[in-house]
């Protein structure tokens, strides 16, 4: 059975405030590289919250920009959010992979300052969301 889409939209919005919350806990005990990617993470969900409150019946990928754009088609808000919070696209593989880091590892990688930008972008995208949601 197909979920009603304002609630499958509520269901992934509850998810991505649980997850900023998290990279909040992160940040503060200073595990920056978890901060910065549980904030990719509260964007991305956030993001694929409003598609799904839109009637989309499987939203793919991660990209913060690619799923802005993907709602600026259906919000022109989201054009503007889409630019601010691109940045937030680093922080999804380089946070958790050595490899990613040639010589160096995501633990040591990042600080206290990126965790905060990560999270203000993020609180941008869940605060443009839940908007659209009242």
């Amino acid at each position: 059975m197909k979920p009603e889409p304002r609630a499958e939209g509520r269901r992934w919005l509850v998810q991505a405030e649980n997850d900023l919350r998290f990279a909040e806990l992160a940040s503060r005990e200073r595990f920056f590289a978890q901060a910065c990617f549980n904030s990719q993470q509260a964007a991305e969900k956030a993001l694929k919250a409003f598609l799904y409150a839109r009637g989309a019946e499987q939203v793919m990928g991660h990209s913060v920009a690619d799923l802005a754009a993907e709602c600026a088609r259906l919000e022109p808000e989201f054009a503007e959010l889409k630019e601010r919070a691109a940045p937030l696209d680093q922080f999804y593989l380089s946070t958790r992979y050595p490899n990613s880091l040639p010589g160096g590892i995501p633990a040591e990688a990042f600080t206290a300052r990126d965790a905060e930008r990560a999270l203000e972008m993020a609180r941008e995208v869940i605060a443009v969301v839940k908007r659209r949601f009242q």
